[in-house]
């Protein structure tokens, strides 16, 4: 009692595998991929023109909307049980998009919640 939680979100690239260490995952490859777009395959979903590209994709917000309301209902009952360490793995094709977008933001959400530390990682941003 009076532990916090501390919670990793960790994009990840599908090709390498999802992480062991996940609780949960999420596949994010049906979103549009900005890898097709020549302007924007070398940049990552760091940069504020991959998130306009995704934020205005068809489906992107109303997913970032469903899962942050799904996720805000259970990690509270992850804490109330006691539990530690909880991993939400987000993943896509190459790990350097639309994972990396959706896991930063979602980490930026889930940090309001009460007894729970946000910790964010990208496991694969330096994948080739």
């Amino acid at each position: 009692e009076g532990r916090e939680l501390v919670l990793t979100v960790l994009s990840f690239v599908f090709k390498l595998g999802p992480p062991a260490e996940a609780d949960l995952v999420f596949d994010v490859r049906f979103l549009k991929n900005p890898h097709f777009d020549p302007r924007l395959r070398r940049l990552t979903g760091l940069d504020p023109r991959i998130v306009s590209f995704l934020k205005r994709a068809p489906g992107t917000v109303e997913f970032q909307a469903k899962l942050t309301d799904f996720l805000t209902f259970v990690i509270p009952k992850y804490v109330a049980e006691g539990k530690a360490y909880l991993t939400i793995g987000i993943g896509c094709t190459g790990g350097r998009h639309r994972s990396v977008m959706i896991a930063r933001e979602l980490a930026q959400e889930l940090d309001q919640i009460e007894g729970v530390t946000v910790r964010l990682r990208h496991r694969d941003l330096n994948q080739k």
